[in-house]
């Protein structure tokens, strides 16, 4: 049932149009168009305003041929960089970008994938329920665009997200995630003149960070600090380092032991820091902020959304394998307002990079699959 051709010329299309995050407003308008000409009532809501980008997250709404539950599907229309004039190719069915630039299969393949779904749907006459169709901005630059979504206008209690590596594959648990943003604040001072009169920031990070546990803690728990930031030149004791970093994990107690382990590595060397100036001792400080990135996904695999995906799989003689992934995604947001949603494989490959790659074969056996699960939600 799957038009091959009309599938390859989908993802060509909208790989070819530039959307790095925050300059989404070209796909947007495409996207409206061809959602309109499958039969969704789109409308935007206002997330672009209140995050920087030139587009707001999108929603289409198909009404379905039967009646039912709303069902939810969730895609993001923005790329990473380098993301400038993107040339797809197509040699011997395999995509990949013909430049430096990434392809953008990464989440283009799964609007292609759901497009050419709803096609099918529609051609052949094939019974299904209404569809909330939610396609966000600025996905790669921290759920951004989910994040100020209203989940309030959403009529749907369940759904999937097409937004992972291969295929047939079931995404259920992904991890929480603390960001973080401490500041370390040492002494300025003259390096060649005056020294012993400086209290260096550097130091001082460098110090807690070498006593930090980084990287892989455990089967559930990473930890990294991203970057540092501080200085002002060579001659100058460095007052000032700001660290960025993030834990995550699929345990609520071992996210927050791993992130109290790293505040205390940097209050440690702070606290043990000083310097005495005419009879009065300096002390270095430090500020933190924490927030929550993105929560927990944790669904189980008896629930209802599982067994739809794998239904579906068994119908189409392909048995698909549930697993936990390390990153976020929107799914995550969508989950954390009560909404299960699981993430599923479309098929893209070497994402993030100008290797970047998806087969026609692939995208074909993911739409089927979408097929299957909107033909049974």
């Amino acid at each position: 049932m799957i038009n091959n051709q009309r599938l390859s010329d989908e993802f060509f299309r909208l790989a070819a149009i530039d959307s790095p995050s925050y300059r989404e407003a070209l796909i947007a308008a495409y996207l409206q168009q061809r959602f309109s000409q499958l039969g969704a009532d789109v409308t935007f809501d206002t997330a672009g305003a209140a995050i920087g980008s030139d587009s707001g997250n999108m929603i289409a709404r198909f009404p379905g041929t039967r009646e039912g539950d709303a069902f939810i599907i969730c895609v993001h229309m923005d790329t990473v960089s380098p993301a400038e004039n993107v040339q797809p190719l197509l040699n011997d069915g395999v995509f990949t970008s013909a430049g430096d630039t990434i392809l953008g299969a990464d989440d283009k393949a799964g609007i292609a994938e759901l497009i050419e779904a709803i096609e099918v749907l529609s051609e052949n006459n094939i019974p299904y329920g209404p569809l909330e169709v939610v396609i966000t901005v600025c996905e790669e630059r921290g759920l951004l665009g989910a994040k100020e979504f209203d989940f309030s206008t959403l009529q749907g209690t369940k759904g999937v997200a097409l937004d992972t590596t291969g295929i047939d594959r079931i995404i259920n648990r992904a991890p929480a995630a603390n960001r973080m943003k401490i500041d370390i604040h040492g002494l300025e001072a003259h390096a060649g003149v005056c020294p012993e009169q400086g209290i260096s920031a550097i130091m001082i990070a460098s110090r807690a960070i070498a006593r930090m546990t980084l990287g892989r803690i455990d089967e559930h728990t990473t930890a990294n600090i991203g970057t540092i930031n501080g200085g002002i030149a060579t001659n100058i004791i460095p007052g000032l380092v700001s660290l960025h970093g993030e834990v995550r994990s699929h345990l609520p107690e071992r996210l927050q032991q791993v992130t109290e382990a790293i505040i205390r590595c940097c209050e440690e060397e702070v606290n043990n820091s000083s310097v005495m100036i005419d009879g009065e001792t300096r002390h270095a400080t430090m500020a933190i902020e924490i927030k929550e990135d993105f929560p927990a996904m944790q669904i189980a695999e008896t629930a209802p959304i599982v067994q739809l995906v794998m239904n579906a799989g068994k119908a189409l003689q392909r048995p698909q394998q549930v697993a936990a992934a390390g990153g976020g995604s929107d799914a995550n947001i969508f989950n954390g307002h009560g909404i299960p949603m699981v993430i599923l494989g479309t098929g893209m490959n070497k994402v993030h990079t100008p290797q970047e790659q998806v087969t026609v074969a692939d995208m074909e056996k993911v739409t089927a699959l979408l097929v299957e699960v909107i033909r049974n939600a």
